[in-house]
Parts: structure tokens; C-alpha cells; sequence
């Protein structure tokens, strides 16, 4: 588990919820009278320094109550993100009343280091099968940062071929966030290289969705006509863009983390789906497939290349399914 000072934990304690979602969040806040509400929440409401979710009747004051019992991160996750962006200077005080949204900062993304081997190297020691990296790193659509080598996936492009998001994952400890300015709606897709592209595996983080893949390719020669999409977290907008996006998709397969956060986003996504206006006339199945082993699919495939591993060494070892 990372470890956190006392000093970082003070510092993390003292970013103000709301000047947090201004700079992380802009594009889920909307302003309703003199509060905030999320989009993918919308019971959940920001309002003098404070944040409450209603459906749930729990609340909190800062951005570290936010990112664990909102985000679902650990503790010390949670104070990594906060104490790695306050790096870069506090951030701002909010007063008492709620000042004006502030202008999102332009989407960029991160310069790109010079080569990819240590973000290869950390994703195949999370069991990331090698052909399923190197052909995402050949698409572009993940690659290695050159400040801080952090593995970076890149999301959808929009209508005028820009891409529109992408998020960050360490390669030491536990910090992960979406590049700022990103829109959630375009999150990080491997998509199918081969018909007939009816299915698409859905999971929370990037890395769980190459686990899905992982595990597809050893136990199907068709893996690669699934697509497998992130949702940077449990909000539907990157299912409902994708369902929009691709009219042959008719399976949804919901891999969502085996967790409290997990387990009710599940309903709630259903539910979104089944409820858009767009997707309506679709005729469109949801199955519900958490990990069967550990909170999500990148520890399911660990414990089953340790599985395969013990299996081998024992001397009457019989055939697995995977590796």
C-alpha cells in the first residue's frame, strides 16, 4: 500500500471541494440557482464550501471526503492525487459564496516521452498481454509521458477528429486522474479490429478493460471482435456516446469492480441506458459480469497467471485456461 506523511494528509485535507471540481471536473458541474450539481450524479449538490449526495444522505467538506466515498480511492490514493497536483501551486480558496464557473482549461495532451519501454514494462508486469500493448501503442491510443513516465490513455476522437480525453496512471504507487479538460463522454476504447463488433466489454479503468482483453484472447480466438471501453469511473456518459457511436453494438457486458461503488453503478447504468432517448428503438442486452476473483479484472487476471504459474510447477499439472 503507498505511504503518506502526516504533512501530505494535512495538505490533502485543505483542498476545498468545489475548487476542486472547477479544475478536475468543469465539464460534469452544472450551476442550478446558487449550488452545484454533477451530471453523472445529479443528486449529489456543492454549496458553501459543502457537498451532499441526497440519494446516498451522506456528505462531506473537502475534495479528500470526495475522491474516497464519491471516487471510490483508497485513502492514501486519494491524498497522492490531491498532494500531486497541489505541486503545482494551492489550489484556490473558494469563500462563502459560490464564484462564477471559471472557463475550462483546454484539453492538451501530455508530451510524449521518447520511447514507451518503462509504461510497457509496468503494464506487462499487471499481467497486459504484450500484443494487445503493442498494438495500442502503435494506434497511438497509449503511450508513455516524458515528465513524470506515467502510462497515458488516450480517448475517442470527436466528430472533427480531435481527441477529446485521455487519463494518467502511475507506474509507481497509486496515482491516476483524467488529463484536465477532458470529456468523459470520449473515454479510452480498444475498439474491435474484426467483425462483427456486436459486443463491447465495459470496465471502470483502462487497465481493466486490457485485462478483459487479456483474458478474452487466451480463451477465444474472437476476442478482437469485442470492443473494450473504459469509463473513467462508474459514469455512463462514455457507454451512452459509445452505444450512439456504434449502431451494430446489440451486448452489453458490464465488468464493473466487484466493490460498493462497482455493484450500484450498476443499476444506475442499466438504467441510463435503457431511459436514453437515442437509444430507444435499439434492441439492447445488459449482462452483469463482475471479476469473479478480487475488486476488478486486472486483479482477476493476476490471480489466475499465479494460478497458472503454481500449476506448472507441480509436476502433475493439467491444462488452464488462460496463459
Amino acid at each position: 500500500m503507498p505511504w503518506v506523511t502526516e504533512e501530505q494528509i494535512a495538505k490533502a485535507k485543505q483542498v476545498d471541494i468545489l475548487a476542486y471540481l472547477l479544475e478536475h471536473e468543469p465539464n460534469n458541474l452544472k450551476k442550478t440557482g446558487h449550488e452545484y450539481r454533477l451530471r453523472d450524479h445529479d443528486s449529489l449538490t456543492v454549496s458553501n464550501g459543502k457537498w451532499h449526495w441526497h440519494s446516498r444522505g451522506f456528505g462531506g467538506t473537502t475534495a479528500l471526503n470526495y475522491l474516497i466515498r464519491v471516487r471510490g480511492m483508497e485513502f492514501t490514493e486519494a491524498v497522492q492525487a490531491l498532494v500531486y497536483e497541489a505541486r503545482a501551486g494551492p489550489f484556490p480558496a473558494v469563500p462563502g459564496k459560490p464564484p462564477p464557473p471559471k472557463k475550462p482549461k483546454a484539453f492538451a495532451l501530455p508530451a510524449r516521452n521518447r520511447n514507451n519501454d518503462r509504461a510497457f514494462a509496468y503494464l506487462r508486469s499487471r499481467g497486459i498481454d504484450q500484443d494487445i500493448l503493442r498494438k495500442c501503442m502503435e494506434t497511438k491510443i497509449l503511450y508513455e509521458g516524458r515528465k513524470y513516465h506515467n502510462c497515458v490513455f488516450v480517448g475517442q476522437r470527436n466528430e472533427k477528429g480531435r481527441v477529446r480525453f485521455a487519463c494518467v496512471r502511475a507506474i509507481t504507487g497509486g496515482f491516476r486522474q483524467d488529463i484536465e479538460g477532458s470529456d468523459k463522454r470520449y473515454g479510452f476504447l480498444l475498439p474491435a479490429a474484426a467483425p462483427p463488433g456486436e459486443v463491447v466489454m465495459v470496465a471502470e479503468a483502462p487497465i481493466d478493460a486490457l485485462s478483459m482483453a487479456t483474458m478474452q484472447k487466451y480463451r477465444s480466438a474472437g476476442w478482437n471482435s469485442l470492443h473494450y471501453l473504459s469509463l473513467s469511473g462508474v459514469s455512463p456518459l462514455a457507454l451512452l456516446h459509445f452505444l450512439q457511436e456504434h449502431s451494430k453494438v446489440s451486448h452489453i457486458v458490464l465488468g464493473l469492480d466487484q466493490d460498493k461503488t462497482g455493484l450500484e453503478a450498476v443499476e444506475k447504468i442499466r438504467a441510463a441506458v435503457y431511459e436514453d432517448e437515442g437509444l430507444r428503438d435499439r434492441t439492447l442486452c445488459i449482462t452483469v459480469s463482475p471479476p469473479h476473483i478480487g475488486k476488478d479484472y486486472n486483479e482477476a487476471l493476476l490471480a489466475e497467471i499465479r494460478a497458472l504459474r503454481e500449476q506448472r510447477s507441480r509436476p502433475d499439472r493439467a491444462a488452464v485456461s488462460i496463459i
